[in-house]
């Protein structure tokens, strides 16, 4: 007959962390978010580090390189989603790789021949008032020269006229080479009185532009997660179908770490995969997933996984365990799990971080999460939502949506992330959907940081790791759970006052 396992399954609903002694160092400015993201001995450093717990989803609808450059750049990581080509996924790492803070990838481009006229529609598309004069009018053509909107007017100059009438050209245009440095391109910025420096290969191709408006760019991401080479981390997912030909690619594009995808990690298939992984790239860190109990963690990190991630059922667009009946609460899932890592590094002196994927509605659940032993968090429905999503945003009667879709969805198309024996979805595991628009990443994830620091504070905590070992949890009764609500008529004070 069946095994019943006894414990209930709980979300992070039914939970609340008590307040401990806060002591007078203990500050929000104060507070270190820094947690290790692969395997490491005990005692060293992590060869990877976040400096804030989060990471984006294995997801189309969410982890694209833009979203990938905005977490980065706030401390965290995204996972560039595999379910497209390898050539396609391969590109995207790189666009995340070569991105550096301050050299700009020109969007607004012409050739010298186009008309003002489309030079305008171009400029409206972007947004942007500097236009590159390529030969071919693409980011990497051989550049000719600039034009910006103060170069002509709409009313003064005849619209039909081509861009090279009212461009500054290449030999009257002071630019530099590819080898130089962001500092060095800011001195001569402001030393030549420039407001644009085109940065070019030895062909003359256009690399970049340093505009004067983002010199301080770089200063306001001061938790920036980069490699050796200054250059950002991003992470890349993978599947146990085509992982051969996959992982070389992914790997020479420069992917930081790699992570199997799967509904269910906890299989032959994975850990198989793991060692041809760990057999051919030993110097890529890769993780493995899902899983919900402390012997598939066991499994997953004796097969090489360098961190494992925690959840079956409880993403807001995964219908598991409707259609299939699997699944665990996501707060009973991470505590058995971390019990299971805490058991590993007894017995083996590594410690495999804990990621928790899955079942994080509101902001709080990130601190529960991390105060019962997950290093960090993986979000879908989170980064949905902000500007750098790929989902369209979209209006309604209500205000903007992003659109969002699971990968166990007939729009995502991704049979591979699930084993129904077939080379196609049979039956759905995720809905397509929509999530309330929350504009720039960079905002939105500050506040949700800024919470978790002072939960922490309330908690007598400064770093991750006195967290997880000082927490006190009580679960919470229904009443008690509504009675965390306001339960008074909230005022709207959205409205404008004249």
């Amino acid at each position: 007959m069946a095994r019943i396992i006894a414990e209930v399954s709980r979300t992070f609903n039914e939970y609340l962390l008590l307040p401990n002694r806060t002591r007078t160092d203990c500050s929000p400015g104060a507070v270190d978010l820094r947690t290790p993201l692969v395997r490491h001995r005990v005692g060293d450093a992590s060869a990877i580090e976040l400096h804030s717990p989060f990471t984006s989803a294995i997801m189309q609808a969410v982890s694209s390189p833009e979203l990938a450059i905005a977490l980065a750049r706030n401390g965290g990581l995204s996972f560039v989603h595999h379910n497209q080509s390898i050539e396609e996924q391969a590109a995207a790492v790189r666009k995340v790789k070569n991105f550096k803070a301050g050299f700009v990838t020109s969007d607004t481009n012409v050739r010298p021949d186009d008309t003002l006229s489309h030079l305008v529609s171009v400029m409206h598309r972007t947004g942007h008032s500097t236009a590159a004069v390529t030969h071919d009018g693409s980011a990497a053509g051989r550049l000719l020269g600039l034009v910006t909107s103060r170069d002509f007017h709409p009313q003064r100059h005849d619209l039909d006229g081509p861009v090279s009438g009212r461009m500054t050209a290449i030999a009257d245009l002071p630019h530099a080479d590819c080898d130089i440095t962001l500092s060095a391109a800011n001195a001569r910025l402001w030393d030549e009185r420039l407001d644009c420096l085109p940065v070019l290969d030895d062909d003359g191709h256009l690399q970049h532009l340093v505009f004067r408006s983002d010199y301080a760019d770089n200063k306001r991401f001061p938790n920036q997660v980069v490699d050796g080479g200054k250059r950002l981390r991003v992470g890349a997912g993978v599947n146990t179908h085509d992982y051969r030909e996959r992982v070389p690619a992914l790997t020479e594009a420069g992917a930081d770490v790699l992570c199997f995808d799967s509904s269910d990690g906890y299989s032959d298939w994975q850990a198989q995969a793991l060692t041809w992984v760990k057999k051919h790239y030993p110097e890529i860190p890769i993780g493995g997933g899902n899983v919900v109990d402390g012997e598939a963690f066991t499994f997953l990190a004796e097969a090489g996984a360098d961190f494992v991630k925690v959840g079956v059922g409880g993403g807001s667009i995964c219908i598991t365990r409707d259609q299939k009946g699997i699944g665990r609460g996501q707060a009973s899932a991470v505590l058995d799990v971390a019990a299971a890592r805490e058991a590993f590094v007894e017995r083996t002196g590594e410690y495999v971080p804990v990621c928790s994927d899955g079942g994080l509605v509101h902001d709080y659940h990130v601190a529960l999460a991390l105060a019962m032993g997950s290093d960090f968090v993986m979000m879908g429905r989170y980064f949905a939502r902000f500007d750098q999503a790929p989902g369209a945003k979209l209006p309604t009667r209500d205000g903007f949506v992003k659109e969002y879709w699971g990968e166990g969805s007939n729009r995502a198309r991704n049979w591979q992330r699930y084993g129904q024996g077939g080379q196609g979805l049979i039956f759905e595991e995720g809905v397509d959907g929509y999530v309330p628009y929350a504009g720039d990443l960079n905002e939105g994830l500050a506040v949700t940081i800024a919470k978790i620091k002072s939960t922490m504070v309330s908690c007598g905590s400064t770093s991750l790791r006195e967290f997880q070992s000082s927490a006190r949890l009580t679960l919470v009764s229904e009443q008690s759970f509504q009675e965390s609500h306001a339960n008074v008529t909230v005022r709207d004070t959205s409205a404008t006052v004249a």
